[in-house]
């Protein structure tokens, strides 16, 4: 496996840039994920370390290699499509072992190849069938068996799950976990589904208009996210803001608004003693409301209305109004409350987070 570098790298359309002057480096048997919503630059990326794509400043390395002149057939690595890329008249056999014969592999060493990867997936009963006689997940294991065969330096991931159905979903992405355990492989996975980068990659690589955002393992994005942008896209339910202003009640620092009135911790004073009378907006994730029944002296409350009861077996999400707000919780999957009816909310101040109102950065 080998280290993928990019320095400065940026892709322009004419005069549109789509990735913009971006730095990654992905280590050795790293899994790697870009997460971001559609046009941030995450497959464009994708492709460019593929090769598929010709980069318009900057340096990709793979290895010790500088591979910008290099075709995609000689940077060794493998790619994953989101729509599989099977050839319709070829056997799951004749599929997995395309790349080896153009490589010229002995076909002793394609046969034990190929069986050993169906064997690994579960597909080996598969392998004379053709590719329209199998499931979505089976189509994605031969698009998955493909890579492994070749045995390559890289693997490369483009919403490989998007076209398949939640469970199987579920079940795909143990697989690929699966793959990357055994292989030791070096990863890149393009997703837009933040559950998949949260449950999948070692670290995680937030885009937004071809810049990246943040970057960091799964619970440093989650729990630390940099700006708002970062914060509503990590998280389901995303998070909930609200806008206040930071001012001074009595002894303490306050997030007011009209509708309600936040103390701030002590320990979080100092960074929002700039902002003594300007806008900032709070925001707080789902799990960090809860019924005022189970409130502690560390929680403030807030008086909403219940407007939509979502039970999920698991937990039950409401969606309530406070005032101009709009919030979304998770509650115990035994609660009792109606659309109409009014709640009074506990959240623990020490988990909010706080974001510059006009620039959306993180107030650290």
């Amino acid at each position: 496996m080998a280290q993928i570098t990019l320095e400065h790298v940026s892709k322009y359309y004419g005069d549109m840039p789509v990735v913009r002057s971006i730095d990654l480096t992905v280590d050795d048997r790293e899994f790697v994920v870009l997460v971001g919503p559609s046009g941030c630059g995450k497959t464009t990326t994708l492709r460019m370390i593929a090769g598929l794509e010709e980069i318009s400043e900057g340096t990709v390395r793979i290895g010790a290699r500088v591979v910008n002149a290099l075709p995609a057939k000689d940077r060794d690595v493998a790619m994953v499509f989101q729509n599989y890329g099977l050839y319709p008249h070829m056997t799951v056999f004749d599929n997995m072992a395309f790349g080896l014969r153009m490589r010229k592999v002995a076909k002793s060493e394609i046969h034990a190849s190929v069986t050993e990867a169906a064997q690994f997936l579960g597909i080996r009963e598969l392998l004379e069938r053709k590719p329209r006689a199998l499931s979505g997940g089976q189509r994605q294991r031969v698009a998955l068996g493909r890579a492994i065969v070749r045995n390559p330096q890289v693997f490369l991931f483009d919403e490989p799950l998007s076209n398949l159905d939640a469970q199987l979903r579920g079940d795909m992405r143990s697989e690929i976990k699966k793959l990357h355990q055994r292989l030791h492989a070096t990863i890149v996975y393009v997703t837009h589904d933040q559950i998949e980068a949260m449950t999948m990659g070692d670290r995680i690589v937030v885009m937004k208009d071809g810049l990246i955002q943040q970057m960091g393992t799964p619970m440093e994005v989650y729990s630390r996210p940099v700006s708002r942008f970062v914060a509503s896209f990590i998280g389901s339910p995303a998070m909930n803001f609200v806008d206040c202003t930071v001012e001074q009640r009595a002894e303490r620092l306050c997030f007011v608004n009209r509708d309600m009135q936040l103390g701030v911790p002590p320990g979080q004073a100092a960074r929002l003693a700039g902002h003594i009378g300007r806008p900032v907006t709070i925001g707080i994730r789902p799990e960090d409301l809860r019924s005022a029944e189970d409130h502690t002296a560390a929680d403030a409350t807030i008086d909403a209305k219940v407007e939509v009861v979502e039970p999920l077996g698991h937990e039950t999400l409401l969606d309530m109004n406070a005032g101009h707000a709009r919030l979304v919780g998770r509650f115990r999957p035994d609660a009792t409350v109606r659309p109409g009816e009014p709640i009074r909310l506990a959240v623990d101040v020490a988990r909010l987070h706080a974001f510059d109102s006009a620039t959306g950065v993180a107030i650290r």
